[in-house]
C-alpha cells in the first residue's frame, strides 16, 4: 500500500463526462479522463484490504489491490502485467463495465466512497497501448484445431486463451464484421469501435483466424476441429405481444442500435429502413441498460422528446435496505444518457399501441401496484385501473432478452458466455470465455 492514509486525505474523484451540449452533437465517447497525478492518487486510496471482496466479486478474478499499488507507485507496466494476467480485454471492461469491484470495496460498504477501480482499470490498459507494452506475440504451436463460433466477448476471450495455448484458433462471425455485442450492441459513445479493432489486430496478427459472413448451423458443425466453443450469444429480444404490435414505428431496441453502428461504420442504409428518432418522440420501453443506450442514441439523432417507462418500482436513490451487501445494491442509476434528457416513469404496464394510418402515435399505459407475496417469493402485480396514454412516434423495446435454446451439441463442443447463461455482463462473457478455453484445453490434452 503507497499511502496507508490516503483513503482519508484523498476524496474519490471520477472522471466525469463531456458537457452535455457537446457530447450530443456527436458519437465520441461520453467519458473524460484524469491527468496522470491525479489517477495515481486516485489508485493511492486502496487500502490493500486483508479479504479484498472486490477481487472476490469480480467475475474474472481482477486484483485490484495489487495493480492499484503498482499505478500509486507509478509502476504502469508492472499495473498492466497484473491486470492482463486476469482480463483479456481491460479497454472493454474498463470502459462498459458496472463495476462489480466497486459496489464490493470496503471504502463503499463504509463510508459509500470506492476506489476508482474501474476508470483506474481503463488508464491502465490505455497507458500500456500508448507505451507500447502490448505487441503481438508469437505461441508454438499443438497441432490441434479449434473453431470459435461468435466473436462477442465470449468468444473472442476463448480464441485468445486458446490462442495462447496453442491451438490454432478460427473464429466465426455471422455480421460482416466482428465484435458481436461489443460491436452492434453498444453505442459508440460508450465504446469507440476504434477500440474493438485495435484489439482484433494485435490477435489477428498472433495468429487467430476470423472468417465473416460465416453463419453455422448449430446442428451441422463445421469439419476439421478438434472442439467448438459455441459463443453464439442471446439474438432473441423478449417482445411485447399487444394490441397494436404490427404497426410501424415499433422497433426491438437492438434494431436500431445495431443500424446506428453500421451508418457510423459507413455503411449505406436506403431510407425506408432506416430507423430514426429524428424530428420524432420516442417511447423507450425497459429501464435497463439497453434502455439508456437507446436515450443517448435518439437524443444524436434528433428526437423532439424522450420517454422511458419501467414496470418494476422506482428504486431507492444511494441505498437500498432491500438489497443488502453482499447482494447487488439495486439503486436507481443515472446513466449519462439520462442526463441529456428524459422523462423517466415507473411502475407502467404497457396495454396497447395506438395508431393511425398503420403508424404508431401513442401507447396505453397503466399503473400497477406490487404486492409482496405471502411465501417471500416474487412480488405480485396488481393492476390499478390508473390509465394514461403517451404520445410515441417511435417505439424501443428494450426489455431484455431470451436464453437461447440451442440444439444438442456434439461431446467436443462447449458452450459459453450469453449463450449459456442467458444475457449476462460482458465481463461475466469474458470470464465464461476463459472458462471455456480451459475446459477445451482439458478435454482434448486428457483424450
Amino acid at each position: 500500500m503507497g499511502n496507508p492514509k490516503a483513503f482519508l486525505n484523498i476524496p474519490r474523484q471520477e472522471a466525469g463526462y463531456r458537457p452535455v451540449h457537446e457530447r450530443v452533437a456527436d458519437y465520441s465517447e461520453v467519458e473524460q479522463t484524469l491527468n496522470t497525478s491525479e489517477r495515481k492518487l486516485q489508485a493511492s486510496r486502496c487500502m490493500d484490504c486483508g479479504v479484498p471482496f472486490c477481487h472476490w466479486a469480480c467475475p474474472l478474478g481482477n486484483r485490484p489491490p495489487e495493480f492499484q499499488d503498482a499505478l500509486c507507485k507509478g509502476d504502469w507496466r508492472k499495473a498492466y502485467e497484473i491486470l492482463s494476467a486476469t482480463n483479456d480485454f481491460p479497454e472493454f471492461t474498463g470502459r462498459i463495465c458496472p463495476a462489480l469491484c466497486e459496489k464490493s470495496c470496503v471504502l463503499k460498504l463504509s463510508i459509500d466512497s470506492p476506489v476508482t477501480i474501474r476508470e483506474d482499470e481503463a488508464a491502465v490498459i490505455e497507458a500500456a497501448f500508448r507505451e507500447g507494452y502490448i505487441s503481438p506475440k508469437k505461441y508454438e504451436r499443438n497441432g490441434k484445431k479449434v473453431a470459435v463460433i461468435g466473436s462477442g466477448p465470449a468468444g473472442l476471450a476463448a480464441a485468445n486463451q486458446l490462442n495462447k495455448r496453442g491451438y490454432e484458433v478460427t473464429v466465426f462471425e455471422r455480421d460482416e464484421m466482428l465484435g458481436g455485442l461489443l460491436r452492434y450492441g453498444i453505442p459508440n459513445f460508450k465504446l469507440g469501435k476504434n477500440i474493438i479493432d485495435r484489439r482484433l489486430r494485435i490477435m489477428e496478427a498472433e495468429g487467430i483466424i476470423f472468417k465473416t459472413n460465416s453463419e453455422i448451423d448449430l446442428m451441422k458443425l463445421s469439419e476439421g476441429f478438434d472442439a467448438y466453443a459455441v459463443c453464439t450469444g442471446t439474438p432473441q429480444a423478449r417482445d411485447l405481444s399487444i394490441p397494436g404490435r404490427e404497426l410501424s414505428g415499433i422497433h426491438f431496441a437492438m434494431e436500431m442500435l445495431a443500424q446506428q453502428n453500421r451508418v457510423l461504420a459507413g455503411q449505406e442504409i436506403a431510407e425506408k429502413d432506416r430507423i430514426s428518432a429524428r424530428g420524432k418522440h420516442v417511447l423507450v420501453i425497459g429501464g435497463g441498460d439497453t434502455g439508456s443506450d437507446c436515450i443517448g442514441t435518439s437524443h444524436r439523432q434528433g428526437a423532439l422528446s424522450v420517454t422511458q417507462i419501467e414496470i418494476m418500482p422506482k428504486p431507492p436513490v444511494g441505498h437500498n435496505p432491500a438489497t443488502p451487501w453482499p447482494q447487488w445494491p439495486v439503486v436507481l442509476k443515472t446513466s449519462s444518457s439520462h442526463e441529456e434528457g428524459c422523462t423517466r416513469r415507473w411502475c407502467l404496464n404497457s396495454n396497447k399501441f395506438v395508431g393511425k394510418n398503420g403508424k404508431v402515435t401513442a401507447v396505453e399505459v397503466e399503473e400497477v401496484e406490487w404486492i409482496p407475496a405471502a411465501d417471500g417469493g416474487r412480488p405480485v402485480m396488481k393492476p390499478t385501473g390508473k390509465k394514461d396514454t403517451i404520445k410515441a412516434d417511435l417505439v424501443l423495446l428494450a426489455m431484455g432478452f431470451l436464453k437461447p435454446q440451442l440444439p444438442e451439441l456434439p461431446a467436443n463442443a462447449v458452450v459459453a458466455g450469453d449463450a449459456a447463461t442467458g444475457p449476462s455482463l460482458v465481463v461475466k462473457c469474458i470470464a465464461a470465455g476463459r472458462k471455456a478455453a480451459a475446459e477445451i484445453d482439458k478435454m482434448i490434452m486428457t483424450n
